[in-house]
């Protein structure tokens, strides 16, 4: 992991206060000074040291939310693209798993955590966490095809292949490009086959929340670990 990064969890310091610090030379990777922000730690290995004090993140069950960018894999094996795990600081991935994958070209709120109950209660329909998505479409839809498509979602609709209709969901049209859906399950693609179910496509997909948790303050590419109090409401 990136040494800029790592600081930037291990602390309370952002990345552009992380990078300061290192070069000032004020970090020591194995008692040498170092002040390169792109250099690759070892975190369960390399001792990593700031103002005389040891840094090191988290262990045991982990909580992380991460503010996906686009272009990277939710998996923890790599392919062909970068994958999501690269952007964070642990020690070790151990037994992490994502709640609620998102596509390569999808950004947003993506939960990363080794509890494997909590991730079930994030991601399960019965326990109603609600997920707000913003996305753009690829056809404009006049004032009809939205109050329809409001009124149908609202309602639940069937979509291909499936033997259920979705549950009941909150559709908000921004303008005639731009909407908002809150939904309160995740069937594979689901957002992109709904929009596809109206003869429509969307182009950019993101997920700005996910139940309480939301991404305020963190820019793409960055990630935190949850607070104890946002674990629990989950």
């Amino acid at each position: 992991m990136r040494l800029d990064k790592f600081i930037s969890k291990a602390t309370e310091l952002s990345r552009k206060e992380a990078k300061k610090i290192l070069h000032a030379g004020e970090v020591t990777v194995n008692d040498s000074v170092t002040k390169d922000v792109g250099l690759h730690v070892d975190i369960e290995n390399d001792e990593i040291v700031w103002a005389g004090e040891p840094l090191s993140v988290a262990t045991g069950n982990r909580y992380i939310l991460l503010h996906k960018p686009e272009g990277f894999e939710c998996t923890l094996k790599v392919k062909e693209h970068p994958i999501v795990t690269e952007l964070i600081a642990v020690p070790e991935l151990g037994s992490l798993r994502i709640a609620g994958r998102l596509d390569v070209d999808t950004t947003g709120a993506l939960l990363i955590s080794d509890d494997g109950k909590w991730l079930h209660r994030v991601t399960s329909p019965k326990h109603e966490h609600a997920k707000i998505y913003e996305l753009t479409l690829a056809e404009p839809m006049d004032e009809a095809q939205q109050a329809n498509a409001v009124e149908e979602v609202a309602q639940g609709i069937l979509l291909e292949g499936e033997h259920e209709e979705t549950k009941p969901a909150v559709l908000e049209f921004i303008d005639a490009t731009h909407a908002r859906l809150t939904l309160e399950q995740g069937k594979y693609h689901q957002v992109k086959r709904m929009m596809g179910y109206f003869g429509n496509r969307v182009t950019e997909l993101h997920r700005a929340s996910i139940g309480h948790i939301t991404l305020e303050g963190l820019d793409k590419g960055d990630s935190r670990f949850l607070t104890p109090e946002e674990v629990a409401k989950f």
